[in-house]
Formats: C-alpha cells, sequence, structure tokens
C-alpha cells in the first residue's frame, strides 16, 4: 500500500498509453511540480460522479492507473501543458482530501499477467489500431507504438476506442491481456449491431 496524489479526470488511461493534460489549478501545479522534483508519478482516475475543477472532490472509480511525466511544455496561453503516460494500474482502496484540496489516495498495484505473442487471430484488430493511428488526434500523441505484444494491443484500443467510460474501466481491471481483447471484440460488435439496427 501507499499514498498516491490523485488527478481526477473524464477519461481512463491504459499503461503504455499517452495523455495531454492541461495545468491551471494551483493544486495540479504543486502535485506536478513534486512528481517531476521526486522523479515519481500520480494516479489518474476517471470521475465517476461529479465536476473536475470545483470546491467538493468528485466521485471517483476504484480502478486507475499511475501517470509519469514524459514531456512538459509552456503553452501559447501561458499554462504548463504536459504529457503522461500510463504505466501500472491500481486499486483505489481509500482517499482523502488535503488541506490544498489535492485528493490523494491509498493505492495497491494491480499484477499484470505475463504478456503473450500476437496471434493470427489479432490480425484484424492489429489493422484497426493502425487505422486509428491515422486519426490526426491519434497521431498527435505518437500512437501507436510498436506493438510487440496482446498487452499492448488491447491496452491501446480501449483507450483508443470509442467505448463508455465504463466499458473502459470494465477492461481495465482485467488482469489478463487475452480477457479484455475479448472483451473489445464483445465491444465492438454491440457497437457494429447498434448501427446496423
Amino acid at each position: 500500500m501507499m499514498m498516491l496524489p490523485l488527478f481526477p479526470l473524464d477519461t481512463v488511461l491504459f499503461p503504455g498509453c499517452f495523455l495531454d493534460l492541461q495545468i491551471f489549478e494551483a493544486r495540479y501545479l504543486d502535485m506536478i511540480g513534486r512528481c517531476m522534483k521526486q522523479g515519481e508519478g500520480f494516479g489518474v482516475v476517471c470521475i465517476v460522479e461529479g465536476e473536475q475543477v470545483g470546491k467538493a472532490p468528485p466521485v471517483v472509480a476504484s480502478i486507475g492507473c499511475e501517470a509519469v511525466i514524459r514531456d512538459f511544455v509552456q503553452q501559447e496561453n501561458g499554462l504548463l501543458g504536459i504529457r503522461v503516460e500510463g504505466v501500472r494500474r491500481f486499486d483505489l482502496q481509500a482517499t482523502e482530501v488535503l488541506k490544498d484540496q489535492l485528493l490523494v489516495g491509498q493505492v495497491q498495484w494491480l499484477p499484470d499477467l505475463e504478456d503473450s505473442p500476437l496471434q493470427e487471430a489479432d490480425d484484424d484488430l492489429l489493422a484497426l489500431l493502425l487505422a486509428l493511428g491515422e486519426h490526426p488526434m491519434v497521431e498527435a500523441l505518437d500512437m501507436p507504438r510498436a506493438v510487440d505484444g496482446r498487452q499492448t494491443l488491447a491496452n491501446q484500443l480501449a483507450y483508443l476506442l470509442p467505448f463508455t467510460e465504463q466499458d473502459k474501466l470494465d477492461l481495465l481491471a482485467q488482469d489478463s491481456p487475452e480477457q479484455r481483447l475479448g472483451e473489445i471484440h464483445r465491444l465492438l460488435e454491440r457497437i457494429q449491431g447498434e448501427l446496423f439496427a
């Protein structure tokens, strides 16, 4: 168990995936400064109820992903822009709000099962990921990166495809890449069914 500063967002981050953030609130500027000085990460947690900005802390999901800062830039609007990479999943055991209104959580790291090599059955999903990589917003994130196994494929697809936040949280909770890929197949079939219904 360890304490981790938390950044509540309307998104679900996956290991090996990138996210660009614009930092403007004092509590998060301080948090980012501390993380950069100490070479540590922070937790990205999806908001289940409430707002990202506001006095009352939002209700967040009980699973999240540690993010480490890979790059930062002073933006034209004067705000700090950072690019983070998801590193490892965690189970959120408890939260508390500090004096500066920063949300921190007691986390238990979740084990990822051993990655397995890509199989012929993954060709369609791999082609889908490469097609997604041509979208300007995905291209700007330098994704997809080299896909060297089923875990990477599952994480990148789960992150980039337009699933609901709840579906993404369910995918993040899966320990095995096989389970995650199976669930992605099922969700894609559901979307196709809705499109052609």
